[in-house]
């Protein structure tokens, strides 16, 4: 499958866990081996038959290398009763869950505790690393819960990985404010990388300091929603690349000439495709045009709310048979997702949460989507009759390499970490394992009472 040319990564020398050299004897604390068998698994762009996976360390391994070198059996052996086995799924875009807002500041040990609440949850509907979404926001809210959100390892009891927040805006588009605040909006970036980190408190002075404390340090920001056609972003963009942070075309009002600007200055993603933007217009078609861009120029991914209320279905198909490769399913999810209907809060706006849609209080204006990632993917395969695959591998594969992270997640192979989801014929989540342990799926509470 060939990915667009901005996202293609060097390979990477990740190999299985290093082994003893044949017949040195094996350690009483050698960590235990896991053989999943009777499976079906999404490997290598295919549904392999009559195959295991075998986990050590939590990691995938490579069951040769561990007859040969470490000489013995696994030891435990697990059934899966023929479900569908495949890597952990990635949400790019999820603003909050089960009661918690993201964007919502508190006191440090509430916020954590609300934290680990989503990471939690979020393993029930198969979601094992996640970007938790800011909205546009004030510098001193960011300031205040950016420090919580650096990438963390997830686990079973922790629950799914954190690998950095989303910050959608405040660079954005007034025109295309959608459910975000006027207010605290950014209407330029006019000293460059300065600005952005003025607003979000980048910890390193340069592009160069923030890449280096991204890779030592884990910073906080991993993906960057902004406005390219305001002044000084699109300019900013090569920057922020720079530093370490994949940047999104979004909540913009974009020609399609300022669009693919940003796409060759960096830019390798859109957030949520037709939504906040304009209509698709013969004459200029706007950021959705950038699913038409000549085929010398890189196309980005795109993030597609696949609800049935955010993009019509006939839409969704659009998109897929345009650019087929570029789709990331996204939640684009809020604080109601999992809640029963009410009133609720998104950043400091109040919303009211129906059956299926969440709107601002007392409009019609979208604040949000209450759908989960495993309901998008049959949304996506009804919409669009793709394979399953095609869907599958939109909130896997494509995601891991948008965000750089495609030779330890989004894969079932030796070096890749032991996330795994096992589904049902109808792809219903069934089993959940993160970083090579089983999560009890039946112990998450994540029960909210009290709205507010």
């Amino acid at each position: 499958m060939q990915y667009p040319v901005a996202l293609q990564t060097s390979p990477s020398s990740t190999s299985a866990p290093a082994s003893p050299e044949p017949h040195t004897p094996i350690p009483d604390n050698e960590p235990k081996v896991i053989k999943i068998t009777n499976c079906k698994i999404l490997r290598d762009h295919e549904i392999v038959h009559n195959d295991a996976i075998w986990i050590q360390a939590g990691k995938i391994i490579d069951p040769h290398k561990f007859f040969w070198y470490q000489k013995r059996l696994p030891d435990r052996v697990l059934d899966a009763q023929g479900l569908l086995v495949v890597p952990g799924f990635i949400e790019a875009q999820i603003n909050g869950a089960f009661g918690v807002d993201f964007s919502v500041p508190s006191d440090a040990d509430t916020y954590e505790k609300d934290l680990i609440k989503v990471n939690r949850g979020l393993l029930k509907y198969g979601t094992t690393s996640y970007c938790p979404t800011i909205v546009s926001s004030s510098a001193s809210v960011y300031h205040q819960v950016l420090s919580h959100l650096k990438p963390r390892a997830g686990s079973a009891q922790g629950g799914a990985t954190v690998l950095g927040a989303h910050v959608e805006g405040p660079f954005i588009n007034e025109a295309r404010i959608g459910a975000h605040e006027l207010k605290v909006l950014q209407a330029s970036a006019k000293n460059g990388y300065k600005d952005f980190q003025t607003v979000y408190g980048f910890e390193g002075a340069t592009p160069e300091e923030q890449n280096k404390l991204t890779k030592e340090n884990q910073s906080s920001v991993k993906i960057i929603t902004c406005a390219p056609e305001l002044e000084g972003i699109m300019d900013s963009i090569p920057d922020l690349v720079k530093s370490g942070i994949t940047v999104s075309v979004g909540h913009s009002m974009a020609n399609t000439a300022q669009a693919e600007e940003a796409v060759q200055k960096g830019a390798t993603f859109i957030t949520h495709l037709f939504n906040a933007m304009p209509q698709f217009h013969h004459r200029d078609p706007g950021v959705i045009g950038l699913l038409g861009s000549r085929s010398d120029l890189p196309r980005p991914y795109y993030g597609l709310i696949c609800d049935g209320i955010h993009v019509h279905p006939n839409s969704v198909k659009i998109a897929y048979d345009s650019h087929p490769e570029g789709v990331i399913l996204v939640t684009d999810a809020m604080s109601a997702m999992g809640l029963s209907p009410g009133n609720y809060q998104l950043g400091n706006m109040n919303v009211t949460k129906e059956e299926d849609r969440v709107y601002i209080e007392g409009t019609d204006t979208l604040a949000g989507s209450v759908i989960t990632l495993d309901a998008c993917i049959r949304n996506f395969i009804q919409f669009t009759s793709c394979t399953l695959i095609e869907a599958l591998e939109a909130v896997t594969l494509h995601p891991a390499v948008l965000l750089g992270i495609q030779e330890t997640k989004g894969v079932i192979k030796p070096g890749a970490d032991a996330d795994l989801v096992f589904l049902s014929d109808d792809l219903f989540v069934k089993r959940v394992f993160v970083a090579g342990e089983e999560v009890d799926l039946d112990a998450i509470d994540v029960q909210v009472t009290e709205k507010f």
